[in-house]
């Protein structure tokens, strides 16, 4: 083994020995199990006080709308109750929501518990069609089915924050490594180096060229060669192979796959080789019986398409009307603060490269350029960055509006104008673009977002690279739940007005 990987010694001893400190000393079963234990007990309480509150909302504080000879008895109601959380729970199980794959992995465990629920929620609909003796309220079956949906999220959420600390704590984690060293492999492990977030411990690297035990790509160093992947699977009890397929040849992707396709213990992933590409989805087509690849153009489409849509008008349109007298009052304070026009039209991309001006409040001198050029230091600052700190050009009530994200309010408008979301990647000009490089094709695949990712993540105190990563990272992960979970993320964030300027 000595021949195979020669790490330096400090390497040895200090970086190997956190590495499997984990899973040497907390058994992996004993975490297992304490992972499904806290998710079913949080299950059934989160059920059981759904159903309770539902009840009481029901029952108990006489709405004026719910027919009042119903069935109330709460003895009654309580004896429902202990016979449908084991079945509610069961429904859990079958759909996948006591599946390791399916949790801790973000919105999608969302939309995994929206379906179950429902599931649920229709089980008992039939069981009451099929069985005339069980009986219950229709709006107590209404609210328990968004109340359980809402209180099962919210203890996921909270179990979450705890399985997020203990990877911190090298729980949780599964021993990777990436076989095959390219472009790709650095841009894919540049996502995974965040174990609280990908759940993986990135050892390092095989078949990279390199001298084993040279560090190659941040603290990751080189492990050996592909013909020695065994006894490296082996020395450091790997879980996960992770094949870079553009930096493999077809045989030996071919030679990995038969040797561990069809491990129980070694779960294999293999890259498309498009990772700048499927970013937008893809889907796999048959020709004749011959599977073929087809990346979509727009990033959302059928039912996600028209469940962000009613999402951003549901929201927008209420929004407008109630900020209708404060708009009006900004509006004014800008035009006696100083002189110019209250909007400021900025030229932006759109989905599929379509340009269109995106309204602000208007926050700098209408002569800010003039202004800007006796800074030869900001104007520099600005061509790297985009973004100024200490900009001289922004009025006294502009520098308001930006620390609290007033002068974005107008771009509702444009929503209204089906160009921007209420959500999405931040809106670009078309110099900026080739900022972008190879991500641009997939940022204009949605449309841009009065909030996002970055809005929530720090703003403008979070660096351009930060940026072009936080937007690929909202559009390859999409779903309205991340939707959801970004709007009411960024009420703190503006409160904090950390790094608004």
């Amino acid at each position: 083994m000595d021949s195979i990987i020669n790490p330096e010694k400090e390497y040895t001893n200090s970086k190997k020995k956190s590495i499997n400190a984990g899973i040497q000393n907390t058994p992996k079963l004993i975490q297992v199990v304490f992972l499904y234990l806290g998710l079913l007990i949080s299950d059934f309480l989160m059920i059981g006080f759904a159903f309770r509150f539902a009840y009481w909302i029901r029952f108990e504080i006489n709405l004026p709308f719910f027919v009042r000879d119903a069935l109330a008895s709460p003895d009654y109601y309580e004896n429902l109750i202990v016979i449908i959380i084991p079945v509610w729970l069961l429904v859990f199980i079958l759909s996948g929501l006591y599946t390791m794959d399916n949790l801790m992995g973000g919105v999608k465990e969302y939309n995994l518990l929206f379906y179950s629920n429902t599931i649920a929620v229709l089980v008992m609909v039939a069981t009451g069609f099929f069985q005339p003796n069980i009986i219950f309220a229709r709006g107590w079956l209404l609210i328990s089915w968004i109340s359980a949906f809402f209180f099962t999220a919210l203890g996921r959420f909270t179990l979450r924050r705890i399985f997020y600390f203990m990877r911190t704590k090298d729980w949780y984690l599964q021993n990777t490594v990436v076989v095959g060293f390219n472009e790709e492999a650095t841009s894919m492990v540049e996502q995974f180096l965040n174990p609280k977030q990908s759940g993986l411990r990135i050892l390092g690297f095989v078949d990279c060229k390199e001298t084993p035990g040279t560090q190659i790509y941040r603290h990751l160093k080189c492990l050996g060669n592909i013909s020695n992947l065994e006894p490296i699977i082996s020395e450091y009890n790997i879980q996960k192979i992770i094949l870079i397929s553009s930096a493999l040849s077809h045989e030996q992707v071919l030679d990995i796959y038969q040797n561990y396709g069809m491990s129980e213990k070694i779960k294999l992933h293999i890259s498309s080789g498009l990772y700048e590409i499927v970013t937008t989805g893809m889907k796999v087509r048959e020709y004749a019986w011959v599977p073929l690849v087809e990346v979509n153009k727009v990033r959302l489409t059928g039912m996600n398409y028209w469940l962000k849509i009613i999402l951003d008008y549901g929201i927008t349109i209420p929004g407008i009307i109630f900020l209708s007298p404060f708009l009006f009052i900004v509006g004014l304070l800008i035009k006696l603060d100083s002189p110019g026009p209250i909007f400021h039209r900025r030229r932006v991309m759109g989905v599929n490269g379509k340009e269109f001006d995106a309204f602000k409040f208007r926050t700098m001198f209408v002569n800010g350029d003039e202004i800007l050029q006796k800074y030869p230091d900001k104007v520099e600052e600005l061509s790297k960055t985009h973004k100024l700190k200490d900009d001289p050009r922004i009025t006294k009530i502009g520098a308001f509006l930006r620390k609290w994200s007033i002068d974005e309010f107008p771009q509702l408008f444009n929503i209204l104008r089906n160009e921007m979301s209420l959500v999405g990647p931040r809106m670009i000009s078309p110099e900026e673009v080739q900022d972008y490089q190879k991500w641009g094709m997939n940022l204009l695949t949605v449309k841009p977002g009065i909030t996002g990712k970055w809005q929530v993540s720090g703003r403008s105190d979070i660096s351009y690279q930060q940026r072009v990563q936080l937007d690929m990272y909202y559009i390859r992960n999409w779903s309205i739940w991340l939707d959801v979970q970004l709007l009411i993320q960024t009420i703190p964030a503006v409160i904090s007005k950390k790094g608004a300027y």
